[in-house]
């Protein structure tokens, strides 16, 4: 009985997303985890972007020449875009990408790792699409390092079937990334509830959300997600939990982080 009601709490229907538009091309929702987290309101924000109005930018202290990293809202404001996520992983010096990362001809780290996930912006030639996320073991990134200004190495969280990559493990924790969906839009996606990354996988394939490629950018305490629409801020979510560095659901401040993605109206 209690594992079919286990299974029962896996497969229960999924409800429709109530999607809000607080700007042009630009719609969020909060949507319910299943099966629910020990911890916190299990459930995943999703901004959706429409690039077909907005632009998606990396802002990188160490690019940008900045002395000091910032917040989430903090990289909003100064830079005006309308919201920002985690762009990545960062290193000990909390400035260099974990892996592969470029804007407009400089380089935060030139070196490539073994992970699959790369999101490709900014086009050289407007033909092509203006944000893609491109999976290493179905299509080659040296196609896109000469047609795109920006890219953006992670881990990859679906692989080219659709499937999850990520083996089972014991280890949870808030968690940010980045997805793409079969029309094309880009999704920020927080959530703050601790899961192992294999079942959050599960939990966002299960949701309606279209995703054909998705990557993981940050988890913790670091992981972030920040809108805000003529100054009024309408997305807020701060991570807290990551098994073995800080096991508490109480963080209530955005950490400083070196890169995140933005996005703003095109010009």
């Amino acid at each position: 009985m209690l594992a079919a009601a286990a299974l029962g709490l896996w497969l229960a229907p999924v409800a429709p997303a109530a999607w809000t538009t607080p700007a042009r091309g630009v719609e969020i929702a909060d949507l319910d985890a299943r099966p629910r987290s020990e911890i916190g309101d299990s459930k995943v924000t999703v901004v959706r972007i429409d690039t077909a109005v907005h632009e998606i930018r990396l802002l990188s202290a160490k690019l940008l020449g900045l002395d000091h990293t910032l917040t989430a809202p903090e990289w909003a404001q100064k830079y005006g875009v309308l919201g920002v996520i985690n762009a990545s992983m960062y290193q000990q010096d909390h400035r260099t990408s974990v892996a592969y990362m470029k804007a407009g001809g400089k380089e935060n780290n030139g070196r490539w790792t073994k992970d699959n996930a790369v999101l490709a912006a900014d086009p050289v030639d407007p033909s092509l699409p203006p944000v893609t996320i491109v999976d290493r073991t179905c299509a080659s990134p040296a196609a896109y390092e000469s047609r795109y200004r920006i890219l953006i190495q992670n881990i990859r969280m679906l692989d080219c079937k659709g499937g999850n990559p990520w083996s089972q493990q014991p280890r949870k924790w808030s968690t940010a990334a980045v997805g793409m969906d079969k029309t094309g839009r880009i999704l920020f996606i927080h959530c703050r509830s601790p899961y192992s990354t294999h079942d959050l996988i599960d939990i966002l394939r299960g949701l309606p959300l279209d995703l054909e490629r998705l990557m993981y950018v940050e988890g913790g305490p670091e992981a972030s997600l920040y809108v805000a629409v003529d100054g009024k801020e309408v997305v807020s979510k701060i991570g807290s939990f990551e098994t073995g560095f800080r096991e508490l659901d109480d963080n209530d401040h955005f950490w400083p982080i070196p890169n995140v993605l933005g996005f703003a109206p095109k010009k």
